[in-house]
């Protein structure tokens, strides 16, 4: 099994690791610590190494980070995690909701008459800094550079991974890595920028068409690279992890020791690009004033698939389809009250384990039946396994990590008889994931200008989700992948080969959760008749082909239109899905996708 169900954190475990780090607060001469579940490469993803956070705290969220003063500790989690949170951390932390509440804020009203607060440089983006200095002008409170006081305590502490690092083969790159750097650098030669630096592992693995493992789900490697305006690189990974990747690299590429990245950068002549979302401080400290501010060069160009990245993303997910219809066959087959969640989560990682192309999951897969499905990242372990009792909502939200692409699907399941109420609100999710599927817009237009339609629906009866509507997904990379999104802080513009989520949801506390995702594409839209012929637009291609339980549609909410997608979608499924299927699967599938 690529995915177990241990118990990683415990509640427990909590106050006497915050009281051994108030005793390293106190002898460094400050009033507080700050944790963050970064690492030094500033990527959403950490190692075993780097779970620092989810070890002080017990709090195993994907983002989020502690504030431990001497009388205080504050674990800040968006909307996400509200709910997960509040199970996870012992009493001697206290939620406190981010970003309606900022750190800055939090700390002022904590540290009245001021204080100094350390913070591991390495661990903390040089933007994140700049805007709590700027913040907290005037209030006596002091961000402190120091080393990492969680490290100092962390006795048994896993260390650093070092897994090896394949070539990614240019059938699915569709691009080599020397054209990639030839075209980045023309870039910075454009802007008057002599190198730019580059720390988050997707933006290295993406522009040297290599894929490591030392993130679980995630086939990145550890590592920095500056990229200079000839094309050059220098690679900052520890030799062992490259062994006989010399040919791949080039000549282009230069491979250094991770210990000598910073001194590289001191040397460095200006100006040098940085994201200052997510360098890391230390390095803009080493810069000073040859840093310029500016995008990850990687970012965007890594967002707009080209064709070969997008046709084996199609290709990826259907054969990933077939898999989930394998085990939502099979799951239909078996009585409520039947089965547990890790049963299902087993059973569907050895449906997907058929396929040869198979390297990973491209996330732990979430199971959560009846209350557990209102967690909206719920992870189940050998202590919460539930039964998936009758009348209740399984959320199943699961994906792969294939080398041609990168899967994401959620699907709602109902579970014996289920009732009305649960009928109503699973429809209003489907017509909003319905609503953005069908979804038009011109060119320029970004996440936080669209997102609202997959809203809509559940606004009309004062309902709402405290997610994203979408993500970015990566080309057999992460599969959470930034800068697109489909989300109300998004002002990055939507542009043809980006891929995303559309995974509208709707969740009620200690009741059942909903969650309906297909991964799509943009792409440029046809015009219609009487449309502006000057007026260019954009629409989603889908990519996720796999059947939405009829069972719980009420079907008298639809509109013609939206009935009209649903009946189209499913007999796209049935076409493309159905030939990979056996017989009797096959059988369940037709069923499942017949005319509503």
């Amino acid at each position: 099994m690529y995915q177990s169900f241990e118990v990683t954190a415990r509640p427990e475990q909590g106050p006497p690791r915050l009281e051994r780090l108030r005793a390293e607060i106190e002898a460094e001469g400050l009033s507080g610590f700050l944790v963050p579940r970064a690492d030094a490469h500033q990527g959403e993803y950490v190692a075993a190494h780097d779970e620092r956070l989810a070890w002080l705290t017990g709090f195993t969220g994907s983002a989020g980070f502690c504030a431990a003063l001497k009388d205080a500790a504050g674990v800040f989690i968006d909307g996400r995690y509200r709910t997960q949170v509040k199970a996870q951390v012992a009493d001697v932390f206290t939620p406190v909701p981010w970003p309606d509440v900022s750190l800055t804020d939090w700390l002022k009203k904590q540290l009245p008459q001021g204080g100094r607060v350390g913070f591991d440089p390495w661990l903390h983006a040089a933007g994140q800094i700049r805007t709590a200095v700027s913040e907290l002008k005037g209030s006596g409170i002091e961000l402190v550079r120091c080393d990492n006081l969680v490290d100092r305590i962390w006795p048994d502490q896993p260390s650093p991974p070092m897994e090896p690092v394949k070539a990614h083969p240019l059938e699915f790159a569709g691009e080599t890595a020397a054209d990639k750097a030839a075209r980045l650098a023309e870039d910075l030669r454009s802007a008057g920028q002599k190198a730019a630096v580059i720390t988050l592992p997707d933006s290295i693995m993406w522009l040297l068409n290599i894929r490591g493992a030392d993130i679980p789900r995630n086939p990145v490697a550890h590592g920095f690279a500056i990229l200079h305006d000839d094309g050059r690189v220098g690679l900052f990974m520890a030799a062992a992890k490259l062994t006989g990747l010399e040919e791949h690299l080039g000549p282009m590429v230069t491979q250094h020791e991770p210990d000598a990245f910073l001194d590289a950068v001191e040397a460095l002549a200006g100006p040098v690009r940085v994201d200052l979302s997510t360098v890391p401080q230390i390095v803009a400290d080493r810069l000073g004033h040859r840093l310029a501010k500016g995008g990850d060069p990687c970012a965007l160009p890594k967002a707009r698939k080209n064709a070969a990245e997008i046709a084996g993303a199609a290709e990826a997910h259907l054969r990933d389809g077939a898999a989930m219809v394998d085990l939502l066959a099979w799951l239909d087959a078996q009585e409520p009250g039947s089965l547990t969640e890790t049963q299902v989560v087993s059973q569907l990682e050895a449906c997907r384990r058929r396929d040869n192309g198979l390297q990973d999951i491209s996330f732990e897969t979430i199971a959560g039946t009846g209350p557990n499905g209102a967690i909206m990242h719920y992870r189940v372990t050998e202590e919460t396994d539930s039964r998936l009792e009758d009348g209740h909502l399984l959320v199943l939200d699961s994906g792969g990590q294939y080398l041609d692409g990168t899967t994401d699907i959620t699907r709602t399941i109902a579970i014996g008889t289920v009732g009305d109420e649960e009928k109503v609100c699973f429809t209003r999710v489907l017509k909003g994931m319905i609503a953005m599927s069908m979804l038009r817009w011109p060119v320029g237009l970004a996440g936080r200008d669209i997102e609202c339609v997959a809203r809509l629906p559940l606004w009309l009866a004062g309902q709402d989700f405290n997610h994203g509507v979408g993500h970015g997904v990566g080309a057999y990379l992460s599969v959470h992948e930034g800068p697109q999104r489909l989300a109300r802080v998004s002002h990055v513009p939507l542009e043809p080969g980006m891929i995303l989520s559309n995974e509208p949801g709707y969740y009620r506390e200690g009741a059942f959760g909903i969650r309906i995702e297909n991964l799509v594409v943009v792409q440029e839209a046809a015009p219609l008749p009487g449309g502006d012929a000057e007026r260019a637009m954009l629409n989603w291609r889908t990519l996720t082909y796999v059947p939405i339980d009829r069972r719980l549609i009420v079907a008298e909410m639809l509109t013609v239109e939206e009935r009209d997608w649903l009946n189209a979608y499913h007999a796209d499924v049935a076409a493309k899905i159905g030939p990979r299927l056996g017989a009797e699967t096959r059988m369940w599938l037709d069923a499942a996708t017949a005319p509503l």
